[in-house]
């Protein structure tokens, strides 16, 4: 049985099959978990939702701080995978939800709520942030993490993220026009806000003491090592691969020579990189 596209992008594609790329992820997650968590405030014996749980990140390190965690997604495979990885610890319950109708959840039932990159697959937030008043005590906290794609997203027509792509600007283009559709086809949630949006949205949702943290940042790229991994290596569930877009619309020699370009770049540490990401948390 195939597995459906969240469960296979954070299981596989996202690192590519590579179990070193694996671990680095999930270093580089690491510091994120710790801060959503801190700023849930969360203590031992309280009751903590993690809303799109994925894997477990967040909710595992939930658990480990004292918690009892309702583990929620919308892909059941994904919550069997944490199921089994709890292996029978009485403290986790699993639904199967949406952001936007945690219908499954009782009022007032829950004293912290936590997201980590799942609201830029969200066309109606407002519904979602309802939803997360709804479960919260009084006095629950919120707490979030999303990347601001806005601020490196769709970038200059000249540039492939980091890199300069004018010498086959021809090529970029191509491939640049398969994840403009997609992103096109998906009403673009991935791309459609910016802080001052959900801070809006929590305030109107009745959040009462609200904090945003945005961090936006330029900086020369580290070389790659992995470049085999990184163009086999999907950016998100709703995208294909570098190496799949490039194939889909370009011939063989076409892509060979556009992945090359980017990988001298990239092996070489040469382009500059920009990432914007979000904090919000929040006070029911």
């Amino acid at each position: 049985m195939s597995r459906d596209h969240w469960a296979a992008w954070l299981l596989e594609r996202r690192h590519g099959g590579d179990e070193r790329s694996l671990a680095e992820t999930l270093e580089h997650l690491g510091p994120i978990r710790d801060r959503v968590l801190d700023n849930a405030r969360i203590e031992p014996g309280e009751t903590l939702l993690d809303v799109g749980c994925g894997d477990g990140l967040i909710a595992f390190g939930a658990l480990q701080r004292g918690a009892r965690v309702v583990f929620s997604d919308v892909s059941q495979e994904l919550l069997d995978v944490c199921r089994e990885i709890a292996a029978g610890d009485e403290r986790c319950t699993f639904v199967q939800a949406d952001a936007t109708d945690l219908s499954a959840i009782a009022d007032a039932s829950v004293d912290a709520v936590t997201l980590r990159s799942v609201l830029i697959y969200v066309a109606e937030r407002a519904r979602a942030f309802a939803e997360f008043r709804r479960v919260l005590r009084p006095g629950g906290r919120l707490s979030l993490f999303e990347p601001i794609n806005s601020f490196e997203y769709p970038g200059p027509d000249g540039r492939w993220g980091a890199w300069d792509v004018s010498e086959v600007q021809d090529l970029a283009d191509r491939v640049k026009g398969v994840f403009r559709a997609i992103h096109d086809r998906q009403g673009n949630t991935m791309h459609d806000f910016e802080a001052p949006d959900f801070v809006a949205l929590a305030e109107r949702a009745g959040f009462t003491e609200i904090h945003a943290d945005a961090n936006y940042e330029v900086s020369p790229s580290e070389a790659f090592e992995t470049w085999d991994t990184y163009e086999n290596s999907s950016g998100n569930p709703l995208v294909p691969t570098l190496r799949e877009a490039a194939d889909s619309v370009l011939t063989p020699e076409e892509s060979r020579r556009f992945r090359s370009h980017l990988r001298c770049q990239a092996e070489a540490g040469e382009g500059v990189a920009r990432a914007a990401t979000l904090y919000l948390w929040a006070v029911a």
